[in-house]
């Protein structure tokens, strides 16, 4: 089902994405409170989790190691509420903004709930929040750029999420859905590099 090659790429799109959500988390420390700060360190770290196990997962598989299916069952739920943290807190400060005042914010899953909706719902609120924030702050930044690839990165963690409702049982749907991913990490990252920029180009300005 899933060949070493496959596998190695698929550590590529969570190096991306950890490597966005590593200027992110520094570009957007001091513009958050330190609760929802944390609210966003945490979910990111959520989504890399998930996405290395899941990797490694497949690399094991294929290595003919073992197939233990925890790493990836865990995938799908654990990436979810992590991209609800984060959709939240980068949504909070884009649109909520208080000064140093902090609202109180918690996500709890319903307990005893089975079934993967609230997952999904958790998945599309958290994107959504995160697309929404970044692209508010690129618009005030005047880098259009930055929103068309940031609803881009919408797009295709859209198109990821209905993806992994078809048969993988072919290569070629897996090849495909890794292709997909790989995209959306690009945009993501691309987006986040030009918002890195101009939030440089503003603390220079601003200091000199």
């Amino acid at each position: 089902m899933y060949s070493v090659g496959m596998a190695l790429v698929d550590f590529i799109p969570v190096f991306l994405f950890a490597v966005a959500s590593i200027i992110l988390q520094r570009d957007l420390y001091h513009k958050m409170g330190k609760g929802v700060f944390a609210l966003f360190a945490a979910g990111t770290i959520d989504v890399i989790l998930a996405g290395f196990l899941k990797a490694l997962y497949k690399l094991l598989y294929a290595l003919g190691v073992c197939d233990f299916q925890p790493l990836t069952q865990m995938f799908f739920p654990v990436q979810a509420i992590g991209l609800l943290l984060a959709g939240i807190a980068v949504a909070r400060t884009a649109f909520f903004k208080t000064g140093k005042q902090e609202a109180l914010l918690s996500v709890a899953a319903v307990p005893l709930f089975s079934g993967t909706f609230i997952f999904v719902s958790f998945m599309v609120l958290g994107l959504g929040g995160m697309a929404a924030g970044l692209s508010k702050f690129a618009v005030e930044k005047k880098k259009p750029l930055a929103v068309v690839l940031f609803v881009l990165t919408f797009l295709f963690y859209m198109g990821m999420g209905y993806l992994s409702s078809k048969d993988f049982t072919e290569n070629y749907m897996n090849w495909v859905a890794e292709g997909v991913n790989l995209l959306g990490q690009i945009t993501l990252l691309s987006g986040t590099l030009i918002l890195h920029k101009a939030w440089k180009e503003e603390a220079v300005q601003t200091e000199g």
